[in-house]
């Protein structure tokens, strides 16, 4: 009966990993930062266990949850237990800048994950969730000569998810107390589809004789990526725990396709005139280059054991997310505004840990708040001009016990600002939900 559940388990895994990678595309909410590189990345901020407490994550480990943002928080899982994660958020955002404000809201399925134990020592979890989106559009206007205006129409839609199987290891001590050393690592599947365009529109009494033009690329990205991570707890007396967590992600250097046409095309019944891109006998398809830094991550954590927990984490890389390099030996949308810049990100949290076997239901919650600072979650040159885009946020949540089993329903609310009014900036109120089931799977059950 183990093993065959254990197969099952595996199965599970495997069918996880095979959703399509556009599942989690957005709704529909415009962001123009979106429109650089291969979308914005919301990690870790639209996932609950993180948001609450700030965006820390390095420390965290349960026997309930999954933490993929340090793997070796699998090995807490349970020897008899099977781990199911599941979240969902709703977004209600506000752009704005010196001249206008506009309002809008979003919401959509967080992620999927699911860990379980193949060995004492020995954790598996694999999960998918979503990394970055594109989802803007904008027109700009501009005056030529005589009466000649020029409409710009710019727009892009898509999201890229990402797919991971982890592994942790007990390596000192095991469950959640005492002494432990535990490592992990991921291995990650990047994947989605991202399509842009723009189009040039003459318009006016003399604009017969101009041709309207439009540019279009689809980018699909289809890669593997890792990431390390270590945890230590230390018992400091009989009251206290040290923890310790660090994070590892490796400098990737990746190929990636991209699909592009330019083609201008009549104003009246926008049949096409000529095609620019590709000329005849040139392919429409080429590679492109999509680059991850070096990112170091650490974390401390200090537990008064069953009490509260206060935790810290720090990031550091030598730029934001994905850097696009276009490959086209004819430029489609000319040089991106993205620019390579250092990054650093800064979490604090604390959490009151509920008490299980406490007298009153109220006394079983656990309650969290924390903040975070992103300096260089973008970095921008428009029109000659550098731009750093910063972003900062606070967080409150939650964490209900159900009432079978060490399964918990997490509520989180979250606030992120990002970027400034002189360019453009993003308020933004995030609700989280998410179920975390821990079911004894593993149990041969006796009967009298």
């Amino acid at each position: 009966m183990k093993n065959r559940t254990i197969i099952l388990g595996l199965l599970g895994l495997l069918g996880l990993l095979g959703i399509e990678g556009n599942a989690y595309a957005q709704n529909g909410f415009n962001l123009p930062y979106s429109q650089f590189g291969i979308g914005l990345s919301e990690l870790p901020g639209n996932m609950p266990l993180a948001s609450r407490m700030g965006g820390v994550t390095y420390t965290r480990t349960g026997n309930n949850s999954i933490n993929p943002f340090n793997p070796a928080s699998y090995a807490a899982i349970g020897m008899e237990s099977f781990v199911f994660d599941m979240g969902a958020n709703i977004q209600l955002s506000t752009l704005s800048n010196n001249d206008s404000r506009v309002r809008d809201a979003d919401g959509n399925i967080g992620y999927l994950m699911v860990g379980l134990p193949i060995t004492r020592w020995w954790k598996l979890a694999a999960g998918l969730m979503p990394y970055t989106s594109a989802d803007y559009s904008s027109v700009q206007t501009q005056e030529g000569e005589g009466y000649i205006t020029m409409k710009n129409v710019y727009d892009g839609t898509g999201s890229t998810n990402m797919a991971f199987l982890g592994s942790a290891f007990n390596i000192v001590g095991n469950g959640l107390e005492g002494r432990r050393l535990q490592v992990g690592f991921n291995v990650n599947y990047l994947t989605g589809r991202i399509q842009r365009a723009i189009s040039y529109a003459f318009q006016g009494t003399d604009s017969t004789h101009y041709l309207n033009s439009r540019r279009y690329r689809e980018t699909k990205v289809g890669n593997v990526l890792f990431d390390l991570g270590v945890q230590y707890f230390e018992p400091l007396g009989e009251k206290f725990t040290l923890g310790v967590g660090l994070s590892y992600k490796p400098l990737r250097e990746m190929d990636i396709r991209d699909q592009a046409l330019i083609y201008t095309y009549h104003s009246s019944d926008q049949s096409l005139v000529d095609t620019i891109f590709p000329q005849r006998g040139v392919s429409p398809r080429f590679t492109s280059t999509l680059s991850q830094s070096h990112t170091f991550g650490v974390g401390l954590s200090l537990e008064r054991n069953g009490r509260w927990l206060v935790a810290a984490d720090a990031t550091f890389a030598g730029w934001a997310g994905m850097y696009y390099e276009e490959g086209s030996e004819q430029s489609i949308f000319g040089a991106d505004a993205l620019r390579k810049a250092p990054y650093s990100r800064y979490a604090l949290g604390f959490e009151k840990i509920g008490v299980m076997d406490a007298s009153t239901y109220w006394g079983r919650i656990s309650w969290s708040a924390g903040a975070h600072i992103e300096q260089g979650k973008m970095s921008l040159n428009i029109a000659g001009v550098d731009h750093v885009i910063n972003e900062w946020g606070f967080g409150l949540g939650a964490s209900l016990p159900m009432r079978k089993g060490a399964s918990m329903l997490t509520l989180s609310v979250a606030y992120s600002s990002l970027g400034d009014q002189d360019l453009l900036r993003r308020d933004a109120v995030t609700f989280g939900i998410a179920i975390s089931t821990c079911e004894r799977w593993f149990v041969k059950r006796k009967y009298n």
